[in-house]
C-alpha cells in the first residue's frame, strides 16, 4: 500500500504539495564577493520545508557544474552563475515570474 501526504491526501507518487510550493516562493539571486576575492551566488527564498532543498541542490550543481551547499536557509553556489541559474530553477519546476536577480 502506498503511503498517503499528510497535507493533500493524495498518494506520494502523486503529491502536489511541492509544485504548490515552487510556484509561491519569491526567489532572489544574486552574487557575493567571500574570502580572497571569490565570487559566490546566492540563492535565497527556497527555504520551504515542502521543498526538497538537498534534491534541488544536488541538480543545480550538476547543471552549473559547480560545488555549493545549503546554509542558514539560502543554497550558496561556487562561482558566478547568476544568469544560468534562472534557467536552471525555470526547469526545476519554479516559475520564471517569482525569481528576481540583483
Amino acid at each position: 500500500m502506498s503511503d498517503v501526504c499528510q497535507t493533500c491526501g493524495l498518494p506520494k507518487e502523486l503529491c502536489v504539495c511541492e509544485s504548490i510550493a515552487k510556484e509561491s516562493q519569491k526567489i532572489k539571486v544574486y552574487t557575493v564577493e567571500k574570502k580572497f576575492g571569490k565570487i559566490c551566488t546566492i540563492i535565497e527564498g527556497v527555504g520551504d520545508k515542502q521543498i526538497r532543498i538537498r534534491d534541488l541542490l544536488k541538480k543545480l550543481k550538476s547543471k552549473l557544474a559547480c560545488g555549493g551547499s545549503f546554509v542558514d536557509q539560502h543554497i550558496e553556489l561556487q562561482g558566478n552563475h547568476k544568469h544560468k541559474v534562472m534557467a536552471a530553477l525555470v526547469e526545476a519546476g519554479f516559475s520564471p515570474e517569482t525569481i528576481e536577480i540583483k
